[in-house]
């Protein structure tokens, strides 16, 4: 029986979904050996490697998009720098350990994160502040707004859920910046959970259907607010977004990456992650979302999570690893 273009294509992304959590899963298990050493440098350094090497075995031309800076910054992952073994053209947005710090301190929610689509379809952003709303799927589209006050749109989001503003939760980082976000919030009546790192694992908790989260606000890093609108467009949530720039060389490197455009404009989820998208995320440290890593010897348990947002899949993945037989380096 001789397969159509579209099931082959069907097969190919299934297939990279399940490579993209062999990457993931590489970075962990090497970020792990650092885990509670309090040296984030290194923790991060041997994540970037190990990502790098389980790259070279994932059949795409990919070019990291959204990645930890330009490319005179490297060992990072960096912006433009190419990776995988060949194949179809892709864009890559990475953080190789999101949480360098609570993976250094050994504080839960560590996570390494990878996602993917087709050239073109990422937003190309600079390593700036992002301003992010998100809230999860099954609610009347628009039922927040980035420009609204944070008690508006409590009051349109517990409208929505058919529940009272005290039982909603948000979830920010905590930062002097969000002083007022966090004050706001607490006199409309709802609570506050607070985290000291980990914005993309955050995101993902408010799109899923038992997490503890109802909405996440607040301003975080750019590279991790499109990695969330990619995890936020295979879960069907809803989520707007805005660059933030401290100054003219910061303006001008977002200019230069979307001609045309421009880089103040309130983004929907769609300029942010359209297409096709796969995501990716492993735990290093136990948290809200995913296991940590748990070493023994020469074997590991990882705990990841895989989406795609053709099907709306969300997969927890449970893997055992030998070292012995393992292809890339046991850290």
């Amino acid at each position: 029986m001789t397969s159509t273009p579209t099931a082959a294509y069907q097969v190919t992304d299934r297939n990279l979904a399940l490579e993209l959590v062999r990457v993931t899963e590489a970075a962990a298990v090497a970020a792990s050996h650092w885990t509670g050493r309090g040296q984030k440098n290194e923790a991060d350094g041997a994540a970037v490697e190990a990502m790098r090497l389980a790259f070279d075995t994932v059949a795409i031309d990919g070019t990291v998009v959204i990645g930890e800076g330009e490319m005179d910054e490297a060992p990072m992952l960096f912006i433009g720098e190419k990776v995988g073994a060949g194949g179809p053209a892709m864009d890559i947005a990475v953080d190789p350990l999101e949480g360098t710090n609570l993976c250094a301190k050994n504080m839960p929610n560590a996570l390494t994160v990878v996602a993917l689509a087709e050239a073109g379809n990422f937003l190309h952003a600079p390593d700036v502040y992002m301003d992010k709303i998100v809230v999860g799927p099954d609610l009347p589209e628009g039922v927040v707004d980035l420009d609204a006050s944070i008690a508006a749109n409590l009051r349109e989001l517990a409208r929505a859920k058919r529940k009272d503003i005290s039982e909603l939760t948000l979830c920010a980082l905590e930062r002097e910046r969000h002083e007022e976000l966090i004050a706001k919030t607490r006199e409309a009546g709802a609570r506050v959970m607070l985290l000291s790192d980990g914005d993309v694992a955050a995101a993902i908790a408010a799109c899923l259907p038992d997490g503890e989260v109802d909405i996440y606000a607040g301003s975080g890093g750019a590279p991790e607010g499109v990695l969330a609108a990619a995890a936020v467009r295979c879960v069907r949530g809803q989520m707007q977004a805005r660059l933030l720039f401290e100054d003219d060389e910061q303006l001008r490197r977002a200019r230069e990456m979307n001609p045309g455009k421009d880089p103040s404009r309130k983004l929907g989820l769609f300029d942010m992650a359209k297409g096709d998208v796969l995501f990716s995320a492993s735990g290093v440290t136990t948290g809200p979302l995913l296991r940590g890593i748990r070493r023994d010897g020469r074997r590991a348990v990882t705990h990841s999570i895989v989406m795609r947002s053709k099907s709306g899949t969300v997969r927890f993945v449970e893997a055992h690893h030998d070292f012995t037989t393992k292809t890339w380096p046991a850290y």
